[in-house]
């Protein structure tokens, strides 16, 4: 009998039950969520991604990733910092993606906010992993239970409000947990897990030193 949260997929590995083993979602949870990410462009893309999800579902917005990314020039946040109104009005004629106004534009806002913490920190990567949450602030099991009831941690209540204070939008303490754990800066694989050690093997290996801005 398997664990609450947990289940068995058709290659006999057990996972997180969240995906529901539709074949995309499942994709996302065995080869990305959780996977340490150090490369500023895709740190910018998820936490934009994460405002943009807000009221609906991660698996509407990852189904419409790739139009996200060319709607805003791979979140290549020099690019979309200097968006203007034409491409605001370009978005909101994308059926592609979300056509919500303020979430466009609090994009093009935080692109604008990245340049400045880029400038301060030297990178994304080097301002959000020196937020990554000391090990006694973690929980010492990760079980379903654990997940539900922590949909956001004192971590991402910081971070949320250091962020607003630099002008960030759309960045409340849930929407940064989600962010913190789809990039590796927790660990939520549930116990159980096949995915677990090996991100727990991946974050202990990871070189924390991060300096020049990276783009991967």
């Amino acid at each position: 009998m398997t664990a609450r949260g947990i289940i068995v997929g058709d290659d006999g590995r057990q996972r997180c039950a969240w995906h529901g083993n539709l074949e995309d979602y499942r994709r996302y949870h065995d080869a990305e969520w959780g996977r340490p990410v150090t490369g500023d462009f895709r740190l910018f893309e998820k936490i934009c991604l994460e405002g943009f999800q807000s009221g609906l579902s991660w698996l509407t917005i990852l189904r419409k990733r790739e139009n996200f990314r060319a709607a805003f020039a791979g979140f290549d946040y020099d690019r979309v910092a200097a968006f203007g109104d034409d491409d605001i009005a370009r978005c909101l004629a994308d059926a592609g993606i979300v056509r919500h106004r303020g979430k466009i534009v609090s994009t093009i806002n935080n692109a604008r906010r990245a340049q400045e913490m880029r400038d301060e920190f030297g990178s994304l990567a080097r301002y959000f992993w020196s937020q990554e949450p000391p090990t006694d602030e973690r929980p010492g099991v990760m079980d379903y239970e654990t997940l539900v009831a922590n949909p956001m941690t004192p971590a991402s209540k910081r971070i949320s409000k250091d962020l607003k204070k630099r002008g960030w939008t759309f960045v409340g303490p849930t929407t940064v947990y989600a962010f913190m754990q789809a990039m590796g800066l927790v660990n939520d694989h549930l116990d159980g897990c096949f995915c677990q050690p090996e991100v727990e093997a991946m974050r202990s290996k990871l070189d924390r030193r991060f300096s020049a801005s990276a783009v991967s």
